[in-house]
């Protein structure tokens, strides 16, 4: 299926089959029998009988009970556990008809009903069912952030039931979305009616679906849009397609003010609050890549508060798979004169550093590139990428702190490339020792008439004396998680000195990690602060179309 990496989920029979390899509290075994049957996220169990490869490099397990007739004849014949996963190609829309699997996943010869030769294919066998699929959706996929359900992919048993909010808009609504994780979202009257996850657009089958999926859900709500939102990004695949309709309004909407509107439109509110933004791209009024921003917010309007200090991110769209690329900025800008590849060659030899021409290969063979490029060979394709910083050739401008996720986890060893998206936060958080209160530095800096920024020097520079003396990364991970923490609290509580707000929306990609979201939200509400969070829709890019929507609805009320 070419997902390198990723976890799967599994199915059981039972609650108590789950239970030999997961911890389930009360409110996880209410949402996995509830009618919409999602995947749980459940801590695992130490020393389970399940394949260190079905959920590597992550601290929990996707659990689900069968909640179809056909499920549950598999495990009449005695299966305890099925591993489970969606009849595709990674990334690519899941297939709904029985003869695209046979010549997608299987071999040709299948769907000619010949016999295949040995190994051909993705799958082995297929069970096929004389039930036609109608339309293709994802299965949800939930988790607890402070203690509870949290959707991480909206989907089947979800969608497409609309959140009601109480104003009606004038004139419907189409809102496009973001391009990664991406879903779409319809205002009509007092509804904002969501799809389902699409995945992300710059596949052509999936953009394609996306087309297809919109015209489904237009027709099925009778929806003629007015005006359409789309996001600020110029390359947004979705931003092309609303700004191809003709005779239709459109307005683009910056993506993390779609963040927190998100939050509002799910709460029933209007503002303004203070909005926590954190995750890894976002297009900026002022044309850089945000990805950590403090904001006073409303419906109607947003302005930047604070953000992390920006730093240059070389290699555009590298950058997001290859950690080496911000961990070196990073550490440039932390230790400023002093850095200098003989000082730090010792944290490089450690980090390990995957070509861009590796990607979507075999583990064996991206093992075999990274072994040789040790010693001089290894800091010479590093000497490159500093070169590119120093001269800002084609580097960007960011304050994205998904990407801070991924510098610190391959300064940890942890691995050097996002085999899928979020891979390296995630082992990052698995790690994460529970019983460290300790942080590294932080400082907030501000000028007259300019956003606040949080600096992250000190620690950078802390973490790589620490990664050097041996110290141990269970602990250094928390104290990072412990450091942004404080960084995002000490912004919210310099917003509410100036503002008089206490309100928080938390909302971003970076917020799907248990550990930070629950700690902020914690920090936050002992500091006095009410705190909201994404409940209906996901706190990642899948909540974009639904911010978008109740501005654009807002917005017109206004005119």
């Amino acid at each position: 299926k070419r997902r390198d990496h990723k976890p799967f989920a599994m199915m059981a029979a039972s609650i108590e089959k789950i239970r030999e390899y997961a911890i389930v509290s009360e409110p996880a075994e209410r949402l996995l029998k509830s009618p919409r049957s999602p995947i749980v996220l459940l801590p695992k169990k130490e020393r389970t009988t399940i394949a260190p490869s079905v959920a590597e490099g992550v601290s929990t397990y996707g659990f689900m009970l069968c909640y179809a007739p056909l499920h549950y004849l598999l495990f009449a014949e005695g299966l305890e556990v099925l591993v489970m996963t969606s009849a595709n190609i990674s990334d690519e829309p899941l297939i709904c008809k029985n003869e695209r699997a046979l010549e997608r996943l299987g071999d040709p010869a299948l769907a000619r009903g010949q016999a295949p030769p040995a190994k051909a294919g993705v799958a082995d066998a297929f069970l096929m069912h004389d039930r036609e699929i109608y339309r293709q959706v994802d299965d949800s996929i939930f988790h607890f952030i402070d203690g509870r359900p949290v959707p991480l992919r909206r989907a089947r048993g979800y969608v497409p039931t609309p959140i009601f909010v109480e104003e009606e808009c004038r004139a419907d609504v189409f809102a496009a979305g973001a391009d990664l994780k991406n879903t779409f979202c319809f205002a009509k009257k007092n509804q904002l009616i969501c799809s389902e996850h699409i995945g992300d657009l710059e596949d052509a089958e999936v953009y394609h679906h996306y087309v297809d999926s919109i015209e489904h859900l237009r027709k099925l709500f009778e929806v003629e849009p007015k005006i359409i939102a789309c996001d600020l990004h110029p390359g947004y695949l979705s931003t092309g397609y609303a700004l191809s309709k003709p005779d239709v309004k459109v307005v683009q909407i910056q993506h993390h003010w779609a963040h927190v509107a998100s939050v509002l439109a799910e709460h029933n509110l209007a503002g303004p609050v203070i909005g926590l933004v954190a995750d890894g791209t976002g297009y900026g009024t002022d044309g850089s890549i945000w990805g950590c921003e403090c904001m006073t917010a409303s419906l109607e309007k947003f302005e930047r508060f604070g953000h992390l200090d920006y730093y240059s991110l070389p290699g555009a769209d590298k950058a997001s798979k290859e950690a080496v690329r911000p961990a070196l900025s990073l550490l440039i800008k932390a230790f400023g004169d002093d850095f200098s590849l003989q000082k730090c060659g010792w944290l490089f030899e450690r980090m390990p550093l995957i070509c861009h021409s590796c990607e979507g290969r075999n583990p064996e063979m991206r093992k075999e590139v990274d072994s040789r490029l040790r010693g001089n060979d290894k800091l010479e394709s590093i000497a490159i990428i500093v070169e590119q910083i120093e001269k800002s050739v084609n580097c960007v401008r960011t304050s994205s702190l998904g990407r801070v996720f991924d510098a610190v986890a391959a300064l940890l060893g942890l691995g050097g490339y996002n085999h899928f998206d979020a891979q390296l936060p995630m082992a990052l958080e698995a790690i994460a020792a529970d019983d460290v209160e300790d942080r590294y530095d932080i400082e907030i800096l501000s000028r007259p008439g300019e956003p606040c920024r949080l600096s992250l020097d000190a620690a950078m520079r802390q973490i790589a004396d620490e990664v050097k003396s041996g110290a141990d990364t269970a602990t250094i991970s928390a104290m990072f998680h412990n450091t942004v923490s404080a960084g995002l609290l000490g912004m919210a509580l310099a917003c509410r000195a100036e503002t008089g707000l206490s309100t928080v929306a938390v909302s971003g990609g970076v917020f799907c990690n248990r550990y930070l979201a629950n700690r902020v939200i914690k920090q936050l509400k002992e500091n006095g602060f009410s705190v909201l969070f994404n409940r209906k829709v996901p706190a990642n890019d899948g909540c974009i179309s639904v911010g978008q929507a109740a501005i654009a609805a807002r917005i017109q009320l206004r005119v």
